[in-house]
C-alpha cells in the first residue's frame, strides 16, 4: 500500500485543535469586521427605520382610539335612545 497520497495532516493542517495561527486568524477577522464606520451607519440606518416605523404605530393607534370612542359614543346614544322609547312607551 505505498500510496503517493497526501496525509490526512497534509491535507487539513498539521496543528491541533485550536492552532494558535488559526486563534489568530480568528480574532483578526472579528475586530476588522466589528468596528468602524460601518457598523455605526449600519445602526443610523436600523435607528431610522425603527423610528418610522414607530412613528407609523403611533399614528394608527390614535386613529384606532379615535375611532373606539366614537364608536362608544353612538352605541351609548342608541341604547339611551332605546331606553327611551321604552320609557315612554309605558
Amino acid at each position: 500500500m505505498g500510496s503517493k497520497a497526501p496525509s490526512w495532516a497534509d491535507q487539513w493542517g498539521t496543528g491541533s485543535f485550536g492552532d494558535e495561527d488559526d486563534d489568530d486568524k480568528l480574532v483578526t477577522k472579528k475586530a476588522s469586521s466589528g468596528s468602524g464606520s460601518g457598523s455605526s451607519n449600519k445602526m443610523t440606518e436600523v435607528k431610522a427605520a425603527a423610528s418610522a416605523g414607530f412613528g407609523k404605530a403611533k399614528e394608527a393607534a390614535s386613529v384606532g382610539a379615535q375611532k373606539v370612542k366614537s364608536g362608544t359614543s353612538v352605541g351609548i346614544k342608541w341604547v339611551k335612545k332605546q331606553y327611551q322609547k321604552k320609557s315612554s312607551s309605558t
